[in-house]
């Protein structure tokens, strides 16, 4: 599955930014069967889940570390999901890549720079 992430950039701590991640060769029926997500690696640190919105947006969860900061949401039709984030903080910089799962498989996007600055 070939994803597209986009909407990084360089915010300072307490701003807001969106990121956007899109599945343009998928069909409807198909985009709908993934778990999508979204997930950060920092420098130094592993890579770790952010958050995370089933198929049909049903459940969401998220990382304590965003929780009341973050929004993740779908859009079935357009073949998107969108990671809302705001109040940032320094901690929050990091590549933060789109994920689609099904069952055991895994597809990333190229990942996205955010960088909040104190």
């Amino acid at each position: 599955v070939q994803l597209q992430a986009s909407g990084g950039g360089l915010v300072q701590a307490g701003g807001s930014l969106r990121l956007s991640c899109a599945a343009p060769r998928l069909i409807f029926s198909e985009f709908i069967k993934y778990d999508m997500a979204w997930y950060r690696q920092a420098p130094g640190k592993q890579r770790e889940l952010v958050a995370v919105i089933t198929t049909h947006g049903g459940t969401t969860n998220y990382a304590d570390s965003v929780k009341g900061r973050f929004t993740i949401s779908r859009n079935n039709s357009r073949k998107t999901v969108t990671l809302q984030m705001s109040n940032l903080r320094p901690d929050d910089t990091a590549i933060y890549y789109c994920n689609a799962r099904v069952g055991v498989m895994d597809s990333w996007g190229q990942g996205t720079l955010v960088t909040v600055s104190s």
